[in-house]
């Protein structure tokens, strides 16, 4: 028997089959009975197809199936295709499966009979240079390429009569996060009816899943719009189930129902889009049996401003259509640009045509208005400048950048649109990479479009690659305005810059990709690595970027024995896995390949290319993978796989472990991570703290003072104010509790809310809670209070101890401490709440104000009152002696204040404090009564009592 087994990288669409082939095929399902194949399909047979019947000359497939596990957002897909041959003479059956080109192979399988082979991966040989240098000469054939990020698996083999055939094909790939979508796509293109066809994909995600959707199917030429117009229901019989970690997702249609969608078998891609709950955090780590894989994707984030440049390519190639849809995606991309935003436009042939001369223009009206006509007016004419056009670009944005005060973490980039190769200039694939990295200089990054068959994919991957940069094509037919304007949505909106995330050196070893220059809304940073401390109970995570005026500093440690967090066994839907119980240690070898090809496909240097091309040979064997280096063998049939003959790294792979350079901007100042540890913040006793208790300590007299508010639920208490001076000001607002039982108070009363106004040398504000912060300087940041974080701006440093307090720190001259009071189980008198705590005062005028603020410039001293005697004030070694005498007196500005001996306890319970306490809402202690310390709302920063003014 001859078995003949290969893989097609190709876009190829399978011809149309004429209307009698089809329906013979619907026809001969039903004599698949009379082979035990299937169970019987009820179905009425048009008496005038039967002779067609007869015609058919393929063998039938009666079941084509699909069932995929993803966890975590590791995909493990299992295809099932089972042909019958029911004629008298022995049948050629040709399986055909479009997957993801970011997908690795890990198995096949065909059954005949009673004889299985099993595909076994192996290292593929080195070519000689003759046999590179024959390859080199052999002009590439369009249709060698990928399909819009797919790539076909083909498989044919020889059915002997009154038998069939089942294959099974394995493969695995990490879904990518892309318009805060993760899309999971099957293709569904059996070529004929089928009796049974089946899609089920169960989805695991620990932290939770969120917007799961279902669109409709997806025909080749709406491949990567990522958008679906009209109808947005699932396909028929499509059922969908999911509680908040679990989903199951079928598709599951008739025969009658896949005519309805397509006669000739080729239903189209059938897409799942779900995401996941995440927070501003260092992010979700993953831990399991010595790996760990950490998904980093923050939300709430202001947008970083750009300085963009658009590359257009208007050769006579582009005429027609495609200039047309490219005209169409940049009028709606322009009108998305921010205000803070700068840009450019240069359109190329064989002449270079740049909008406006030696500068970048900010987005305004006018402006937009005239790039507009500008875009309109853009004729197709003349070859090809490629070479040309990027070195203009690059010095454009170069120059831009060194001679003008643009934002320090602005993001630069290019955005290359091109529907050929070079014909003008430099022509050389090599000198045109090497001219372009010498150009940039690692300044900023380079995104490029191909569109069409004529492209030089490789040439602009790698450019991208070279670049920090991604790279997209679109076919020619194909809706290029929705793709242009989808590709732009996933770049256009840069949240993050320079981010770098570190983990204990002593615990961890070959991690993938850790620093990345930019983050997009909508994506995802993924790392992965190995553990080889197996004695540590933690991993300590950080995580530090730039946010527009902000450094970011977010760190968390993380239990390593998590068996029952991540292990999937005994997990309902996911029993059948083998490997999938290890699909942690599974992403990280998937990330480690794809970077290895990554840097080998960069790499200019023939030794570090073997070196590198070993190493992923050598992993992809451990885990079985076919790549560009290893083969799928069949045992005892001599069946024979390969991959693609061009090493061609595909789009689809964008963003996974690729090397990137620096983007512009400012980095976070080296050492700021051990400048954070070694920072220990002395808390003051002067707080408010609990329902609520205020102290003041007085150092130089060696006592405190202390007092209670019994304020009214809602009421806000003005606690600093020194507005008009150092321009802080300090506001708590009170949430009411029932008192405890036997008690004197009607209701107790704590802080649920302190706010933190700054007007110098900038407004901004933090409004914190017990459960998170929000941080806004003219940009909004989310935080959470579960999560060790830092970030720092000019003026301000926020840095959190998770569940535990935060330290708030103002031009280095004035620090607040709040405390975090959480309860698993609180009691009917308790609530969650904060207390108050001042660390450091010097940048506070001495004419500061508030319940706390009056004291901090000014002394109290101590009387002994005796009963028809006169004042006598007490030296600080009477302090002791005094502390028995109920009668004891403290005098402030002028007034006398009785006052007790009393003990209060502070940082949660932890300290003791000694303190003379004044009673009655603090009468007499403090300047005027208690209402007036009350605010009109949180941001009031009224500095005299009656005055209103807000930040």
């Amino acid at each position: 028997m001859i078995l003949w087994l290969w893989l097609c990288w190709s876009f190829s669409t399978s011809a149309a089959q004429p209307d009698s082939e089809l329906m013979a095929r619907y026809l001969e399902e039903e004599l698949m009975a009379d082979y035990s194949i299937m169970e019987q399909v009820a179905r009425r047979v048009p008496r005038q197809a039967r002779l067609l019947q007869r015609l058919e000359t393929r063998p039938r497939m009666s079941e084509f199936s699909v069932k995929s596990t993803i966890i975590s957002r590791y995909a493990f897909t299992t295809v099932s295709c089972t042909m019958v041959n029911s004629g008298s003479e022995e049948r050629e059956g040709v399986f055909e499966m479009q997957i993801p080109a970011a997908a690795f192979i890990s198995n096949f399988t065909v059954f005949i009979g009673n004889k299985t082979y099993y595909g076994e991966v192996t290292g593929k040989e080195k070519k000689h240079s003759s046999d590179d240098k024959a390859k080199q000469k052999k002009p590439l054939n369009p249709t060698d390429g990928k399909e819009n990020g797919y790539e076909t698996f083909k498989a044919s083999v020889f059915i002997p009569r009154k038998m069939q055939a089942k294959f099974l094909l394995h493969y695995e790939e990490l879904l990518q996060r892309r318009l805060g979508k993760y899309e999971y796509i099957v293709s569904v293109r059996p070529q004929q009816l089928v009796g049974r066809l089946r899609v089920e994909v169960n989805i695991l995600e620990k932290s939770g899943i969120v917007s799961l959707e279902v669109p409709p199917l997806r025909n080749s030429k709406q491949k990567g719009n990522g958008k679906v117009e009209g109808d947005v229901s699932p396909p028929p019989s499509t059922t969908v189930g999911h509680t908040k970690t679990l989903a199951k997702v079928t598709f599951n249609p008739t025969v009658v129902e896949q005519t309805r969608i397509a006669q000739n078998g080729i239903l189209g891609d059938f897409i799942i889009r779900y995401d996941v709950n995440r927070e501003l955090s260092v992010g979700d780590i993953q831990i399991l049996n010595g790996y760990f894989v950490h998904y980093f994707a923050p939300t709430d984030l202001p947008p970083l401003p750009k300085n963009v440049i658009f590359v257009l390519d208007s050769s006579a190639s582009m005429v027609g259509t495609k200039l047309k849809q490219t005209k169409e995606a940049l009028f709606t991309i322009l009108q998305d640009l921010r205000p803070e935003d700068h840009f450019n436009i240069i359109g190329f042939s064989n002449r270079i045509k740049v909008w406006q001369q030696d500068r970048l223009v900010p987005v305004t009206p006018n402006n937009i208005r005239d790039a507009k006509k500008y875009i309109h007016n853009m004729s197709p004419t003349g070859g090809t400048n490629i070479n040309g056009a990027l070195q203009t670009g690059a010095k454009l944005l170069n120059d831009y950048i060194a001679q003008n005060d643009i934002d320090a973490r602005s993001v630069s980039l290019i955005i290359f649109l091109t529907d050929g190769r070079p014909t003008v200039g430099e022509t050389q694939s090599s000198k045109i990479l090497s001219n372009t990295k010498d150009a940039i200089r690692e300044k900023f990054c380079l995104f490029t479009i191909g569109i069409g068959n004529d492209v030089d994919h490789k040439l602009l991957e790698r450019m991208a690659l070279e670049n920090c940069g991604m790279t997209r094509h679109f076919q020619e037919d194909e809706d290029a305005a929705s793709h242009l304007k989808g590709f732009y949505d996933e770049i256009g909106t840069p949240l993050l810059s320079d981010i770098r995330v570190d983990y204990s050196e002593d615990n961890v070893e070959q991690v993938t990709q850790n620093f990345f220059p930019n983050y997009f809304n909508g994506s995802e940073i993924i790392i992965a690595g190995k553990l080889i401390n197996h004695t540590s109970e933690s991993l300590h995570v950080e995580v530090t970027a730039s946010n527009s005026k902000k450094y970011i500093l977010l760190k968390t440690d993380v239990a390593i024995d998590l068996p029952s967090t991540n292990d999937i066994r005994g997990i309902p839907g996911l029993e059948d896995g083998k490997g999938d119980k290890n699909y942690i240690e599974r992403a990280w070898s998937y990330l480690t390949i794809k970077e290895l090809l990554n840097s080998r496909l960069k790499s200019d240097d023939n030794q570090e290319k073997d070196s590198l091309m070993e190493k992923a040979k050598s992993l992809a064997l451990a885990y079985n993978f076919v790549t560009p280096f290893t083969v799928l063998k069949m045992r005892e049939a001599g069946l024979h796989s390969e991959p693609p003959q061009e090493e061609f790294i595909h789009s689809s792979t964008d963003g996974i472990g690729e090397k990137l350079q620096s983007l512009q901007g400012h980095k976070a100042p080296p050492g700021i991570r051990r400048q954070q540890d070694k920072q220990r913040i002395r808390i003051s006793k002067t707080s408010a703290d609990g329902d609520p208790h205020f102290v003041i300590d007085f150092p130089s007299s060696k006592f405190s003072v202390c007092f209670n508010i019994d304020g009214e639920p809602g009421d806000i208490l003005r606690l600093v104010s020194d507005h008009k001076e150092s321009g802080v000001t300090v506001n708590g607002q009170l949430i009411g509790a029932p008192a405890p039982p036997n008690g004197h108070k009607k209701h107790r009363t704590y802080f649920s809310t302190i706010t933190i106004l700054n007007n110098k040398p900038e407004r901004s504000y933090l409004e914190i809670t017990p459960r998170r912060i929000i941080l806004d300087d003219g940009e909004r940041l989310l935080l959470s209070c579960d999560r060790n974080a830092v970030v720092r701006s000019s003026s301000l440093e926020v840095s959190i101890s998770a569940n535990s307090n935060i330290t708030v720190t103002i031009r280095d001259t004035i620090s607040f401490v709040i405390l975090i009071h959480r309860y698993k189980k609180p009691a009917p008198y308790q609530r969650n709440h904060l207390g108050f705590y001042i660390s450091n005062s010097k940048g506070l005028s001495s004419d500061s104000h508030g319940l706390l603020g009056q004291f901090l410039n000014h002394e109290v001293k101590l009387l002994q009152e005796s009963l028809n005697t006169s004042h006598q004030q007490v030296g600080q070694n009477q302090t002791e002696a005094l502390k028995t005498n109920p009668t004891n007196t403290l005098k402030v500005k002028g007034r006398l204040v009785p006052v007790v001996w009393k003990q209060r306890k502070i940082y949660n319970g932890q300290q003791e404090v000694n303190c003379w306490f004044a009673k009655n809402n603090a009468d007499k202690l403090i300047d005027g009564s208690y209402k007036d310390y009350l605010a009109s709302h949180p941001f009031d920063t009224g500095t005299s009592f009656g005055t209103i003014n807000s930040l």
